[in-house]
C-alpha cells in the first residue's frame, strides 16, 4: 500500500501542474492584458484565442445584452483614445516645437520674476512709509499735552496791557515778567518747530474747513467775507497733519 502511494505521488503533482497551466495562467494573463493597454499577449496565451469559459462575468453579460455590449464598445473606444493621447505625448518634439516651448517657458519665468520684483518693491515702500510715519507721529500725544502750556503762555502775554509791556521805568517788575514769558514762549515755539510742530490761525486768513473750526459768523464791513475775523484758539499741525484745528470766528457775507 505504501509503495502504491509513493508511485502515485509524482502523478498527482504533474496533474496539478497541468491544471494550474490550463486554468490559472490564462486567467492571470487576461487580467494583465485587461489592466495594461500596452500588453496585447502574455506568453503563449493570446487575448483573442482564450476559451470562453475563462471570460469574465462582464463579458458574459455583454454577449447576452446588446445595450451592454454597446457600452463596452464605448469604453473600449475611450481606452483606445487614451492610449492614442499617451502615444502622441510620447512622440519626440521637433526643433521648432522645442524652441516654441522653451520661449514660452522663458516668457512665463520672466513674468513671474517681474511680478515678484514688483511685489518686493511695494512691500519695501509700504514698510518704509510705515516706519517714517511712526517716527514722525510718535510724539503726537506728547505734543498735544504741551499745547495747553503754549495757550497759557499766550494768554498771560495778552493779559498785560500794551502800554505796560515795555515800561521798565514805572513798572519794571511787570515789564520783566512780560519779557520772561515772551522768551519762554519763543523758546517753546522753537522747540515745536524743530520737531515739526507748527502754529497756525491768524486774523485775515481765508477760512479753510480742513484746518479751521468755525465757532460763529458775524458781520464786519471792514473785512472780506469768508475770512477769519477773530481767533479764540490757535491751531497746530505736526508734519503737515492737523492735530488741533484753530477755533475762529468767520466774517459772513452781508
Amino acid at each position: 500500500m505504501m509503495r502504491r502511494t509513493a508511485l502515485l505521488a509524482p502523478l498527482h503533482a504533474s496533474r496539478w501542474r497541468k491544471v494550474v497551466t490550463d486554468t490559472v495562467t490564462p486567467i492571470l494573463c487576461r487580467i494583465q492584458v485587461t489592466t495594461n493597454p500596452f500588453v496585447r499577449s502574455c506568453g503563449p496565451f493570446e487575448v483573442f484565442d482564450m476559451p470562453r469559459k475563462f471570460s469574465s462575468k462582464a463579458d458574459n453579460e455583454g454577449s447576452s445584452s446588446p445595450d451592454e455590449s454597446g457600452s463596452s464598445s464605448a469604453e473600449i473606444g475611450e481606452e483606445a483614445a487614451a492610449v492614442g493621447e499617451v502615444t502622441d505625448k510620447a512622440k519626440p518634439l521637433t526643433d521648432s516645437q522645442r524652441i516654441l516651448k522653451l520661449e514660452d517657458e522663458v516668457r512665463r519665468t520672466k513674468e513671474q520674476y517681474i511680478r515678484s520684483l514688483a511685489e518686493q518693491e511695494n512691500t519695501r515702500r509700504i514698510a518704509k512709509r510705515d516706519v517714517e510715519s511712526a517716527r514722525q507721529y510718535a510724539v503726537s500725544s506728547f505734543a498735544k499735552s504741551l499745547l495747553t502750556s503754549s495757550d497759557n503762555l499766550e494768554r498771560a502775554m495778552a493779559a498785560v496791557p500794551e502800554d505796560l509791556q515795555k515800561d521798565k521805568e514805572k513798572h519794571p517788575v511787570l515789564a520783566a515778567l512780560y519779557e520772561g514769558i515772551e522768551l519762554t514762549e519763543a523758546e517753546l515755539m522753537k522747540a515745536f518747530k524743530k520737531n515739526g510742530l507748527e502754529k497756525f490761525g491768524a486774523v485775515g486768513d481765508v477760512f479753510d474747513p480742513n484746518i479751521h473750526e468755525a465757532m460763529y459768523e458775524y458781520s464786519d464791513p471792514t473785512k472780506d467775507a469768508g475770512t477769519v475775523g477773530q481767533v479764540m484758539e490757535k491751531g497746530f499741525s505736526l508734519h503737515g497733519r492737523v492735530i488741533r484745528p484753530a477755533e475762529v470766528g468767520v466774517v459772513k457775507k452781508v
